[in-house]
């Protein structure tokens, strides 16, 4: 069989393999908590203008509490520390600290902001860490734990220390995938006890932990098999490597329950359909489910049992974003040019969350101002200049004029900290 045959069988099978349609009365559900409240955001933006980030940190704590509870109930002792890079805004941040949450951050400047915000228990970790930032990480070895990437940051932050004349607290960050791009991170299991030869040689790095880290997670189904494969290398080391290690950090990924809404274009079949066929569209939308954060804690807990305690009793640690700050920020928009019953034109573009991500991912616009549960198509433009500026397909209400105020709910996670101020300006974030 020839790569083209395989390609096309594989194609056909997936194009016959349908994505799970989103449906409407989940759509609806979805959105009456934010029709309840609509003039609560319709006050809001007259106060402070469009186009905005509303914050509601009731939401953040909720979750951060939710989130914690669900976790020691299975795991006691786990440390959450909030990543950093999932919402940058120092509110955000501030607001978990004083919660009791670590921060978690992966540059120089992420751990300038943690630092301001008075936290007292940082994870640094991502790779290439330049001297500059492993020096600023030295600078504060009470509160900071350096994750190490490789053998080569390991010498540099024996360096950078030395200088100081400080010993360091560290992790290893260990790949979860040896092929392709995830190899870009950490180091692989198998290179594991040379790392801690290595390390144990140093006076100023105490390695005392491990960190892995899966993306996306809908189901823990990744977590979990990394935790048998590291289990297994456990069992094998060394015992004095073993007994050195305090902290395992799991990582985050953690994906909410509403799971992923996609457009037809994003789905396996969209993206063949539209490979051959630009033209060709789809009106449905599609929805990956996640599993309930509930599952994740108690697959994860029974795998840390089953598989890494036997071997090494250790604090665990983990670094949810999406989970945490998702529902926290919603964004608000004013229709400023209606050019037809299916097209408008709203006064914020989509620098202000940094990519194309609506084209691609599916959320609810939702008219404040003209409220319905009636979904009606009409394409939702931006003001850049730019014909990928698109907050959406259609909205929820009863008409759109000129002067509606749209909502764009749940934008908590990676659209803040992605910003660019492309042709038009960032919108300012205030608290609701």
């Amino acid at each position: 069989m020839t790569n083209s045959t395989m390609v096309l069988h594989k194609a056909a099978e997936i194009l016959e393999n349908v994505s799970p349609v989103l449906e409407d009365e989940i759509i609806c559900a979805y959105v009456r908590p934010f029709l309840t409240r609509r003039q609560a955001f319709l006050d809001f933006s007259a106060r402070h203008g469009t186009p905005v980030y509303l914050f509601d940190e009731n939401v953040l704590l909720q979750r951060a509490q939710e989130f914690t509870t669900t976790f020691s109930q299975e795991i006691p002792g786990i440390r959450a520390f909030f990543a950093l890079k999932s919402n940058n805004h120092p509110v955000v941040a501030e607001s978990l600290v004083k919660f009791g949450l670590g921060l978690d951050v992966s540059s120089g400047l992420e751990l300038e902001t943690a630092l301001g915000t008075g936290c007292e228990h940082i994870l640094f970790s991502g790779p290439g860490k330049t001297k500059a930032e492993l020096d600023l990480a030295v600078s504060k070895p009470d509160v900071v734990t350096v994750l190490i990437d490789s053998f080569g940051e390991l010498d540099r932050l024996e360096h950078v220390a030395r200088g100081r004349n400080v010993v360091v607290r560290a992790g290893v960050r260990l790949t979860t995938e040896e092929k392709g791009l995830w190899r870009k991170f950490g180091v692989p299991l198998a290179e594991l006890e040379s790392f801690m030869t290595r390390a144990g040689k140093l006076e100023h790095v105490r390695l005392c932990g491990l960190q892995f880290h899966t993306s996306w997670n809908l189901t823990p189904s990744a977590q979990v098999s990394f935790l048998i494969r590291l289990g297994e290398r456990l069992a094998t080391m060394n015992r004095q490597q073993a007994k050195a290690i305090e902290f395992l950090d799991i990582g985050g990924g953690y994906w909410p329950e509403r799971g992923e809404w996609l457009h037809f274009s994003a789905t396996p079949q969209g993206r063949i359909t539209h490979s051959v066929s630009p033209d060709i569209s789809q009106a449905d939308r599609y929805r990956y489910p996640a599993e309930p954060l509930e599952s994740f804690a108690c697959k994860i807990g029974q795998a840390l049992r089953h598989h890494i305690f036997p071997h090494v009793r250790c604090e665990v640690f983990t670094e949810p974003g999406r989970w945490l700050v998702n529902d926290s920020m919603h964004i608000l928009l004013t229709v400023v040019d209606k050019k037809a019953e299916d097209l408008v034109i709203v006064d914020g573009g989509t620098n202000i969350v940094g990519w194309e991500r609506f084209e691609t991912d599916y959320f609810p616009v939702i008219n404040l101002t003209n409220p319905s549960l009636v979904e009606r198509n009409c394409f939702i433009f931006g003001s850049l200049c730019t014909p990928h500026d698109v907050w959406g397909y259609s909205y929820l209400g009863e008409k759109i004029e000129p002067g509606d105020i749209l909502m764009i709910p749940t934008q908590g996670a990676y659209t803040y900290s992605l910003r660019q101020p492309f042709i038009k300006p960032l919108a300012q974030v205030f608290p609701l």
